[in-house]
């Protein structure tokens, strides 16, 4: 397959022996992905409620947009992905960006509202990465030890609490220090799919600090040495590393873009947009084109600039069709 390459340097890392070491990936925009056309009549307002973890990508997203239909104004509110469904049952939005699927009660409560249920398109692929302060020894933890630091239930099958740095083996000056844990809040789709993914549907600790923002987890790790937390891979700074994950039976996995397709690591997720789309009706044409939009080689650039991975051509080409139909 023939492909429009795009270079994206991300950097991270990976103390080894005590030695730094950095990687360049390649990410591939597939060319069977069509280039946007631009259309006449757009004009209007795009309206955006949901996911923090997607305000990069949607403000990216309308600035490019913008550049197509200059009339088109873009408000994006980012408290996290709970709060799509309700803004697109009020009409307050035209689209619900969120980190996760939709709940069964959500869909349920859209449906009972609409008659129908929502539309939920993939438009990118996000790694959720577990962040320790740059100068923390730690290179790599199992899921049953991240479960272990941020769960009080330990579902995953760790038999002991970890609390301080010594119960991951550090030592020295490390060893006696009490883990200091950073999460998002519970609106957020990343505290949900964290929840999911690394607790095993456990609880977390009363003692995790919740955070309003993904980069908010990361700015409070870059300013705790003995912080540790989780958040998008794109919220990435040289203030933090993301940490290799080793699952049961495997071992230790970067949170690198390739890794997640190949499904070596574990914590890899779409991110969505949700759209009120009755059955058998067109969109209008300013959501329909925005949509086109990011399901284009230009949208899907964009998707790269901002960390994270495009979608696939054959994935595009069959959200392309629900989008026109």
């Amino acid at each position: 397959m023939n492909t429009a390459r795009i270079t994206l340097a991300v950097t991270a890392l990976v103390l080894l022996l005590g030695v730094g070491k950095s990687f360049t990936q390649t990410i591939d925009v597939d060319s069977t992905i069509p280039l946007y056309s631009k259309v006449s009549g757009v004009s209007g307002n795009i309206d955006s409620v949901g996911s923090d973890t997607m305000n990069n990508l949607m403000t990216l997203w309308c600035q490019k947009f913008n550049e197509y239909y200059p009339n088109v104004r873009c408000q994006i509110e980012g408290k996290g992905s709970s709060t799509a469904p309700p803004a697109l049952i009020e009409g307050v939005s035209q689209f619900g960006p969120m980190s996760r699927k939709m709940k069964g009660k959500e869909i349920d409560a859209f449906e009972k509202a609409t008659g129908y249920k929502p539309v939920a398109l993939p438009t990118s692929i996000d790694t959720l990465a577990v962040y320790v302060n740059k100068d923390n020894p730690v290179n790599c933890l199992t899921i049953e030890q991240t479960d272990a630091i941020f769960s009080k239930t330990r579902n995953c099958g760790e038999t002991s609490d970890i609390v301080i740095w010594g119960d991951l083996g550090l030592e020295d000056a490390w060893q006696n220090k009490p883990i200091s844990s950073y999460g998002r809040n519970s609106a957020s789709g990343t505290y949900g799919y964290f929840k999911k993914k690394a607790l095993c549907k456990g609880d977390y600790k009363d003692s995790v600090k919740e955070q309003p923002g993904s980069a908010s987890v990361v700015q409070g790790i870059t300013k705790d040495i003995f912080g540790i937390g989780y958040s998008g891979i794109g919220y990435k700074t040289s203030g933090v590393k993301a940490v290799e994950v080793k699952k049961e039976g495997g071992q230790c996995e970067a949170p690198t873009l390739e890794n997640v397709v190949s499904g070596k690591y574990p914590l890899g997720r779409y991110l969505y947009l949700y759209v009120n789309k009755p059955p058998n009706q067109q969109l209008d044409p300013l959501r329909k084109e925005f949509l086109l939009f990011i399901l284009s080689k230009e949208g899907q650039e964009v998707v790269v600039k901002d960390g994270y991975l495009p979608l696939p051509g054959t994935k595009v080409a069959e959200l392309r069709a629900v989008v026109e139909n």
